[in-house]
Formats: structure tokens, sequence, C-alpha cells
């Protein structure tokens, strides 16, 4: 499988995630979870804040790797179709 077709292959599996609303239901209730511990937290209890400050960042860069992986697929497709059409004129 060349770079191409892995990338295209990530992009697939990513589109199908950030689809999925299961994904999604599943990842937004985690989201809501990290925020109500936050927001409930106690001012003293700054290291409860940060795991769940770091908890959300990594539920946020989770969503946007799999959005990228979408994106380069995207490009890649674009990129191609252009030099196909290229190529046939």
């Amino acid at each position: 499988m060349t770079k191409e077709e892995t990338l295209i292959s990530f992009g697939n599996d990513a589109d199908d995630l950030v689809n999925n609303e299961v994904f999604n239901r599943t990842i937004n209730r985690m989201v809501e979870g990290s925020f109500q511990a936050f927001v409930n937290s106690k001012p003293e209890e700054t290291k409860a804040r940060d795991k769940s400050y770091d908890h959300y960042r990594a539920l946020v860069d989770i969503v946007n790797t799999l959005r990228q992986d979408v994106q380069v697929r995207d490009e890649i497709i674009a990129k191609n179709e252009k030099d196909n059409n290229s190529q046939e004129e």
C-alpha cells in the first residue's frame, strides 16, 4: 500500500467515525463529564481541575485528528482527480 493509499484509508476510517452517531454521542457525554467535573471542583482542587481539563483536551485532540485525516484524504482525492483530468486533456 502506498503512502497516499494509507492516508486515504485513514481518512475513510476517520470519516466513518466522525459521522457515527454513537461515537459523537459518546464523545459529547465524555466532554460533558469533563466539563461538569471541572466546574464542580472546589477552588483548592487544582489537580482535579487540571485532570478534567487535560481529559477534555485529549478528547478535542482525538476529534481534531480524525477531522484532519478526513481533510488530508479529501485533498489527496482532489489532487488525483485534477491530475487525471489534466492527463485526459
